[in-house]
């Protein structure tokens, strides 16, 4: 059996990404490599306060790192902190995987059962 995060963790995850704002700000990072919160205010139509606070929101849930160059500062993703819920949907998607196999067995065990319409011949 897979080893699975604890709720906590996972929550805490789920919480920050189920913000829309969040979740482009933390794409966006993850295709550049690297942000600076003056650089998502510019791709966003979000205040920069704003930005900076759903960049310290994905900062405190581990999502993000951070590289300090003078006074800027460059984010970029952590994948480990994506490990609760990847963990998470990874023991889910077993078991669904395996719920869809049965059902395809059994749906082909049900198809193969049934009688055939024998075909009628063609009009010509």
């Amino acid at each position: 059996m897979l080893a699975v995060q604890p709720a906590t963790d996972i929550a805490v995850v789920m919480r920050v990404l189920a913000d829309p704002t969040r979740r482009t700000v933390f794409e966006q990072i993850a295709e550049a490599g690297e942000l600076t919160v003056g650089a998502l205010t510019e791709r966003n139509d979000v205040s920069q306060p704003a930005i900076s606070q759903h960049v310290r929101a994905l900062k405190e849930a581990g999502l993000l790192g951070e590289r300090r160059e003078g006074r800027l500062i460059h984010y970029c993703c952590e994948p480990r902190g994506l490990a609760p819920l990847v963990d998470w949907l990874g023991h889910y998607g077993a078991f669904w995987r395996e719920r869809f196999a049965n059902l395809r067995t059994v749906l082909k065990e049900m198809d193969d059962d049934e009688p055939r319409p024998k075909a009628r011949p063609r009009r010509q």
